[in-house]
């Protein structure tokens, strides 16, 4: 049986609920145009809708549903977030970067159409993500949106998932320490998690120094699933995975696996699983989902 199969079943519905409502916005954003731009929207459609764990947009309506945030915002804003998160898949792939040809069980945008398209694609829904954005449909007060960009474009640039991705390329000439490693997964990974978790918490109007809580959640949940993602690419099925696995070790890069060995990354996930919890104590079971959230990164296989 699937390990998706043991989350809770309040997880298992909002998963479906958010990945349906996802792919609902994106087929009406990305409607096909009669006109020779008709290659680059099916590449957008083909990364965009169906398949994906959906974890960001949701972490998003788990951390806005604490303060009764309007659902239609929300789910713009999640939308902006899962633009960025498939852009960055869509340009990982390309043969300069991982040279993947499956992605979420497809062949990957650049296998499906070609590279130059796949460029393309990435590039016009990274523009999306802040277009979304900008519109006073995602919230009424032009603050709150100034203040989306800003966590949005930090968490996606040198300091963030792209910055960390350079970090990546060069763990396959060098050989980094742990401190290195957790550096470089906070910022290719944890990054847009947590940020994530932070437009939740702007939609809401909490306050900076009411963010603590979250933030440290945030941080650990994005270790915890890292790890959790370098224990399936050593040990997981790639026909649940939807991709090639097993392919840091072939490249050389140092992991937390490596660096710790499984029994180690088990132990060190769960730990960090148990501390993204406990920053959740001045919440009640409004913030249930968040912790099922944290657990399932223990339990999922891909």
């Amino acid at each position: 049986m699937s390990k998706v199969a043991h989350a809770s079943i309040a997880l298992q519905g909002a998963l479906r609920q958010v990945s349906a409502e996802i792919d609902q916005r994106f087929d009406t954003l990305l409607a096909v145009p009669d006109d020779p731009r008709q290659g680059l929207y099916r590449a957008m459609r083909h990364a965009t809708i169906g398949g994906g764990k959906r974890l960001r947009p949701l972490l998003v309506f788990a951390t806005a549903r604490l303060f009764g945030v309007d659902r239609d915002c929300t789910a713009l804003v999640a939308t902006a977030l899962e633009c960025i998160h498939v852009y960055s898949l869509i340009h990982d792939d390309l043969p300069a970067m991982d040279d993947d040809d499956l992605r979420r069980g497809k062949p990957t945008v650049h296998k499906a159409f070609d590279e130059a398209t796949a460029i393309l694609a990435g590039d016009c829904l990274h523009a999306l993500a802040f277009e979304i954005l900008s519109d006073e449909s995602a919230h009424p007060d032009p603050f709150v949106r100034v203040e989306l960009i800003s966590a949005l474009a930090h968490a996606s640039g040198p300091s963030g998932m792209a910055g960390g991705q350079m970090m990546d390329l060069e763990a396959e000439k060098s050989s980094f320490d742990l401190p290195t490693v957790t550096r470089l997964q906070a910022m290719k990974t944890g990054a847009l998690i947590s940020c994530a978790v932070e437009c939740g918490a702007i939609l809401g109007r909490l306050p900076i120094e009411g963010r603590t809580g979250l933030r440290g959640y945030a941080r650990d949940l994005g270790l915890a699933f890292q790890i959790a993602d370098d224990i399936l690419d050593a040990e997981g099925d790639e026909a649940l995975a939807g991709k090639k696995l097993r392919k840091d070790g072939a490249a050389g890069k140092e992991t937390f696996l490596s660096l710790l060995g499984l029994d180690r990354a088990r132990e060190q996930a769960r730990l960090l699983v148990e501390q993204a919890q406990a920053h959740l104590h001045a919440y009640g079971p409004e913030a249930d989902l968040l912790r099922d959230i944290a657990r399932f990164t223990l339990e999922r296989d891909r």
